[in-house]
């Protein structure tokens, strides 16, 4: 119980430093604009911004129960990830560690600002459901981040623990809190969000930092301990 927690809370936390960070700006403010843009109905606000966190824990859970269950699903890789999984943890965390302090330059294809707007118009034409639709496709946006902490931290600890839903349900709704957050501040006006957005920003370049290592020190020790044997 006491490893599915701390399993459950690291998965919760990956979502919102992919939320903070810097490469989804674009997608994430589109979304905030798309969430608020009824700010004279706040249950309109809440009711959208709820439609967009399933639209993201849709996607990721779809994504990673695939992923997941593909490596579960065959014997041979099964028992090879049961009886290797800590030797693959340990470098999977050094290489996202070394991304997240963005130590080697690496670009994927991103959305780009005016793709998201176009993307947020036609959600506006789908009506309730395009809120769902919008945060499913933000969610699938991925930057080296992004990528790097979905694949290289969550897929990992999901089948570590075997979890097809519960930890990326955790982490999708991780990734919309912020968004959902900010939308939310509209509500009450521009100048307390320009106020949080400050300090989220500058939060956030800390927060991962020390995600950073505190991934370097974890994945350093299971290198140590179940690749080169020496803490035993």
């Amino acid at each position: 119980m006491d490893t599915m927690m701390v399993s459950a809370a690291s998965a919760v936390w990956l979502g919102i430093l992919t939320s903070i960070s810097p490469c989804p700006l674009a997608t994430n403010v589109v979304a905030i604009s798309y969430i608020a843009k009824g700010i004279e109905q706040p249950r309109r606000v809440l009711w959208t911004g709820i439609l967009y966190t399933a639209g993201r824990m849709l996607a990721y859970v779809v994504l990673a129960a695939v992923l997941v269950s593909s490596l579960l699903s065959l014997p041979d890789v099964a028992y090879w990830l049961q009886t290797r999984m800590n030797q693959i943890i340990g470098p999977l965390l050094v290489v996202t560690g070394i991304l997240l302090l963005d130590l080697i330059p690496i670009s994927l294809p991103q959305w780009g600002g005016h793709l998201s707007k176009q993307l947020r118009d036609k959600a506006d034409a789908w009506g309730s459901g395009g809120a769902v639709v919008l945060g499913a496709l933000f969610a699938l946006s991925f930057c080296p981040v992004s990528a790097a902490i979905f694949f290289g931290s969550l897929i990992p600890l999901s089948a570590q623990a075997s979890s097809t839903l519960l930890l990326p349900l955790l982490y999708g709704a991780g990734t919309a809190l912020p968004v959902f957050g900010f939308a939310i501040l509209v509500t009450f006006g521009a100048r307390a969000l320009g106020n949080a957005f400050q300090k989220v920003t500058s939060w956030e370049i800390t927060a991962r930092r020390i995600t950073a290592v505190v991934f370097f020190a974890i994945g350093i020790y299971f290198i140590a301990k179940y690749i080169l044997e020496v803490l035993n």
